[in-house]
């Protein structure tokens, strides 16, 4: 299974040759602290290690040695399916390095964070990669067009976005 992991993840860093360029640069300034708990998915582009997750979550909480532990969680053919990686923070704000598979870390880019940390758009280190996250499970009209609207401003075809079925 974890050689599963480890090749997708390889595949996924050179899938960016195929990438068309975007404007992947991220916010200005992250509170941690604020950005930590938990954040539902609400739409992502499609990769082979989640393909098929419904009821997707992810779960940020700060480690004693200042890096951050992710629980990503969802429900995949009726199962249960939970994955669990490491964050390293950057001297970029609004990056974070994150690694589900040994030493391979790949970038986590808020792109776009509202003021009150209740949605994010973050970005891959390429155009392959693109997820929106919320507080909520579902995102109301006027905030979805909003996070769209920014990501089709930067470059990113939204098109390509799966709706992840939420409760």
């Amino acid at each position: 299974m974890k050689k599963i992991f480890c090749v997708a993840f390889l595949a996924s860093i050179f899938a960016g040759c195929n990438s068309t360029e975007v404007d992947n640069s991220t916010v200005k300034s992250v509170d941690l602290n604020r950005y930590l708990g938990y954040w539902y998915e609400i739409a992502r582009f499609d990769h082979s290690f989640d393909r098929g997750l419904e009821y997707a979550m992810a779960h940020y909480t700060l480690r004693d040695d200042g890096k951050i532990d992710v629980l990503n969680t969802g429900i995949k053919d009726g199962r249960a399916k939970d994955a669990k990686g490491i964050a390293k923070t950057t001297d970029v704000p609004g990056l974070l390095r994150v690694s589900f598979f040994g030493p391979f870390y790949g970038d986590y880019r808020i792109m776009l964070l509202d003021a009150d940390y209740q949605y994010v758009l973050v970005g891959g280190n390429n155009s392959n990669f693109l997820w929106i996250l919320s507080r909520t499970p579902q995102l109301d009209e006027a905030t979805r067009t909003l996070i769209l609207a920014e990501a089709n401003r930067r470059g990113y075809d939204t098109s390509k976005l799966i709706w992840v079925k939420q409760k």
